[in-house]
């Protein structure tokens, strides 16, 4: 239980971290780029996505150390201990869907119910950053 909850708080700590850095270099990078301002606005966009989805595979990747090591749990129902099939799982959990054909149980379930606490605090995180980062934008219009 320890080294899961460990594993846990190490999985959350490194996406916080990765999307920090992810919205602080967006916000240097954005006023440098020399486009319209509708498009630098579509440049945050795609910069915010791309730190989603790598925070997205690092929960994959803990999933699958987990399901592959004794004393974490599992995920069943349409699961093929596949990096793939984590990494989906991943997706639903951390854009708070929370509805899938895979089922987490044991400990690895409070990982799956972080990740979603986590993706929601990161997504709307995004959508502060970039509203204000819009209102930047078009004021310099």
């Amino acid at each position: 239980m320890l080294a899961a909850f460990l594993l846990n708080l190490v999985l959350v700590a490194f996406s916080v971290l990765i999307h920090f850095e992810a919205l602080n270099k967006l916000s240097i990078l954005i006023p440098l780029v020399s486009i319209k301002h509708r498009m630098r606005v579509l440049v945050g966009v795609f910069g915010a996505l791309i730190a989603h989805v790598v925070e997205i595979w690092i929960f994959g990747f803990g999933y699958y150390y987990m399901v592959n090591h004794e004393g974490y749990g599992n995920l069943a129902g349409s699961f093929e201990n596949s990096v793939m099939d984590c990494v989906y799982f991943s997706f639903l959990n951390f854009t708070t869907l929370g509805f899938s054909d895979i089922i987490a149980t044991g400990d690895i379930r409070f990982l799956a119910g972080l990740e979603a606490l986590t993706g929601l605090v990161l997504v709307t995180w995004t959508a502060s950053f970039m509203f204000i980062e819009m209102q930047k934008q078009w004021k310099d219009r």
